[in-house]
């Protein structure tokens, strides 16, 4: 079949791709950049990246007509409250107003269990998105999940954050609301599953784990997983605004997206049974299981895809596109320096393996004190790490930087701050002819920017002298 996958570059469209790869679909990668995904799928014969926005109609023009079955897989978690739910109703009204000029027979969309009387805002939204999909012209089929457990997901990494960092937790009284997670590989085995199925064609399933449990236990469990002792204590005071302070300041997890979690975590997460499990042949594992199964491939440095890697993380309300790439020349600060290496090959992999557990290879402290200081001024500080240990792509999350190019073929790697800043700063590696460039741009705004980087200057001196020197020595 030929399937539209939107949200490619996504937690689940990441994952969702090889699966439909292996068994012979042919697979058309609806992004917002190209150069996200390009290079990952530049050998895959099977595979068409094009670019569409869905809040831009004219760009939908790009999909091809002559698709079987599309999933929808866009979510929007982090806008503000008043512009998220028409954000994503004008996405389902667009995707929908052109897909049925198409030739799809089937559309997959991937929603959130609304059994509950009181839902919040997210969850009416994807309520409201599964109204409006709703056609004559193509069937909808409909999986409603709960919390999604595997290595990346955003509510697997802020329970780590929380049971790996805290012995003791005074929390919130809304950990002890009931919830039904599910495994994300068996998540993408009823998306998988249920693709062509005409049994299936303008029907909605809950789709859950075997176990009700609070979140309260979810974390104890996780605890156990890890063979950590931990407590944990109820408080009723604190409000949503201190509770979405405290998921901030403790876990990896942005502010605006804290409080959409805290939101939505007050609401019970029961699903429905039904025959879907018989129907797909699908046994969900347990809650214990599933975590097991995420760290194993954490252990083998093989996570698919991360919530760290969405513009979700990002502190910034604009895109990072490709206009970014072209680094500005005029109207810039800028360090620049370059050293013959020992190894091309050699400091390529530093430069590859950079950030995250790794560290910025020299003034270490520096660079945590850079990224506290972030974060209380409401950034996002080092906490979104790296995905991988040692292979980065373009989209990817690098502590307080997005990855705009990475280009091991060319030896280009180019950052963009996503730091709190009075301006707008790049970071960049190249490895040349036995020599390896480093240049930082600041492009500031205003007289605070200007300020700024003369303040932070001789810590610049200091850091990027060190940072070349270990890079040309490696």
């Amino acid at each position: 079949m030929r399937i539209l996958v939107t949200g490619a570059s996504g937690y689940i469209g990441k994952r969702i791709i090889p699966i439909l790869l292996e068994q012979g679909h042919t697979v058309i990668c609806a992004v917002r950049g190209k150069l996200r995904t390009e290079k990952q799928y530049s050998e895959e014969s099977q595979v068409h990246i094009i670019e569409a926005d869905f809040l831009d109609p004219e760009s939908l023009k790009n999909i091809p007509k002559d698709i079987d079955a599309a999933y929808y897989l866009i979510h929007s978690m982090s806008n503000s409250v008043d512009a998220f739910q028409q954000m994503e109703a004008d996405c389902a009204i667009n995707f929908k107003n052109y897909i049925e000029t198409t030739k799809v027979k089937q559309v997959i969309y991937l929603s959130g269990i609304t059994n509950d009387s009181k839902l919040s805002k997210h969850l009416i939204s994807r309520q409201n998105v599964e109204h409006t999909l709703e056609s004559d012209v193509y069937a909808l089929t409909v999986f409603k999940a709960g919390i999604i457990v595997g290595s990346g997901s955003s509510s697997f990494e802020i329970i780590r954050d929380l049971v790996e960092k805290l012995p003791v937790m005074i929390a919130p009284k809304w950990l002890n609301t009931k919830t039904q997670p599910i495994a994300i590989r068996d998540i993408l085995s009823f998306l998988t599953k249920g693709l062509g199925r005409e049994e299936l064609y303008n029907t909605s399933h809950d789709i859950f784990g075997p176990e009700v449990l609070t979140y309260k236990q979810m974390l104890l469990r996780f605890a156990e997983v890890r063979g950590l002792k931990r407590y944990i204590l109820t408080v009723p005071i604190m409000t949503p605004k201190l509770s979405s302070y405290w998921l901030y300041f403790v876990t990896s997890t942005s502010y605006k997206l804290a409080r959409t979690l805290v939101n939505s975590m007050g609401v019970e997460i029961i699903g429905k049974s039904s025959n879907i499990n018989q129907l797909l042949d699908v046994q969900p594992m347990s809650y214990t299981k599933a975590v097991k199964l995420a760290f194993v491939k954490i252990e083998q440095n093989s996570i698919a895809s991360s919530w760290k890697d969405s513009f979700v993380s990002s502190r910034s309300k604009k895109r990072v596109s490709a206009k970014y790439i072209n680094v500005p020349e005029y109207g810039c600060f800028k360090d620049i320096k370059q050293r013959k290496v020992k190894s091309e090959a050699r400091t390529l992999e530093k430069i590859w393996a950079i950030g995250g557990e790794n560290g910025w290879y020299y003034g270490t402290t520096l660079w945590k004190i850079r990224g506290a200081i972030d974060k209380l001024v409401g950034g996002i500080g080092l906490r979104r790490g790296r995905t991988n240990k040692t292979s980065i792509q373009t989209g990817d999350a690098l502590d307080f930087w997005r990855v705009l190019l990475a280009d091991k073929d060319s030896g280009r790697l180019l950052l963009f701050a996503e730091m709190k800043l009075p301006g707008e700063a790049w970071l960049e590696f190249k490895v040349d002819k036995g020599i390896v460039y480093q240049r930082a741009v600041f492009r500031p705004r205003g007289l605070a920017g200007r300020l700024y980087w003369y303040s932070v200057l001789p810590f610049h001196g200091l850091i990027f002298n060190g940072m070349i020197n270990k890079l040309a020595n490696a």
